[in-house]
């Protein structure tokens, strides 16, 4: 048999120990040969592909980013690009593939499973940790530690200066990122895409951290929107799959609290900055099962399937179910942690 991986999507911590896992595992195991496809969807679609055998995985395991390229191709999107996939894939003598990705990467890989009869297993990447059907996804771990991070080396700047600082994370629809490592760093505020907030409550809780002589650190998901008003946009431009790029509540949300309550504000963005670099060990050891389990699930020939984190055992779940709403951040959960607010 021989077997097609790619990684689609942002690229984060840990994708190289699931293509490092696939194959060391089914080249040992099961005599299985593999073809890398390159840059996501657009590797099978344009027929570009990389040889990808044990000399090829190794001392990747603590590298980050993805030694297959990554892209936000749509091939759903593209003239006759299933027909083009199809036909790269029979002529690579491709028998299945393995997608690693988020909803959108893995959404293409369910319809074609679904509708079109490629046989597919999905493996979830994310580290904004919003897929359903999976307790936590590889990548969101590091994301966390380097945020939390930031905001220990910032909370000592704040102080020496009497400012605020707004540190914008990661978070298109789920607060995450911004919950963990808030809560981890200590921050006074924090704002995440599942609760709008009121701007008049975020500056009451700067000026009650200054009261205390303290200097107010706010967290902020790039997805956060006020109650009066609409998602701050980097700027108007749609990739494939139709989203916006987002960036810029930090900077608003700065300007916002200087002028209302007169304290000095500055914004640090931390950006790609959270998805780059090595992957923690957590990362590393979730993402090794990962690769693991799903070389298994192609020789079980369980096509159509995702490999989930379920407590600490790893099963399978249909890609369309993982993908078909996210994981958002529980009010409950939220208003837990909002007694360190202020």
């Amino acid at each position: 048999m021989r077997v097609g991986v790619l990684t689609g999507g942002g690229d984060c911590p840990g994708l190289n120990a699931v293509i490092r896992a696939v194959v060391r595992k089914g080249v040992q195991e099961y005599g299985y040969e593999f073809t890398g496809y390159r840059d996501g969807w657009r590797g099978p679609l344009e027929d570009d592909t990389v040889p990808l055998g044990i000399q090829a995985v190794r001392g990747i395991l603590p590298r980050g980013g993805t030694i297959l390229g990554s892209s936000r191709t749509n091939p759903l999107k593209t003239p006759d690009g299933i027909r083009r996939i199809k036909e790269n894939l029979a002529k690579a003598e491709v028998d299945a593939l393995i997608a690693i990705g988020g909803e959108d990467t893995l959404g293409v890989a369910a319809r074609l499973h679904d509708e079109y009869g490629v046989k597919c297993v999905g493996v979830p990447k994310t580290i904004d940790n919003d897929l359903s059907a999976t307790d936590y996804t590889f990548g969101f771990d590091t994301a966390v530690g380097i945020a939390t991070e930031a905001i220990d080396r910032l909370h000592t700047t704040a102080e020496s200066h009497m400012r605020v600082l707004v540190v914008e994370v990661m978070g298109r629809h789920a607060g995450w990122i911004a919950l963990h490592s808030g809560l981890a760093g200590g921050a006074n505020v924090i704002l995440i895409p599942e609760q709008r907030f009121d701007l008049d409550q975020v500056c009451a809780w700067v000026t009650s951290r200054f009261k205390a002589t303290y200097a107010p650190i706010v967290v902020v998901a790039e997805g956060a929107m006020p109650k009066d008003g609409e998602v701050v946009l980097k700027d108007g431009t749609l990739d494939s799959f139709g989203h916006v790029r987002l960036s810029g509540v930090g900077e608003w949300l700065a300007k916002e609290i200087e002028k209302r309550t007169g304290k000095e504000a500055r914004t640090t963005v931390l950006g790609h900055v959270q998805r780059g670099g090595t992957p923690s060990a957590y990362d590393r050891w979730l993402a090794t099962r990962f690769g693991l389990h799903a070389i298994d699930a192609v020789r079980d020939g369980d096509f159509g399937l995702m490999v989930a984190l379920k407590g600490t055992d790893i099963v399978r779940v249909p890609i369309a179910e993982a993908t078909s709403k996210l994981k958002t951040v529980d009010p409950a959960l939220y208003e837990e942690v909002g007694v360190f607010f202020g």
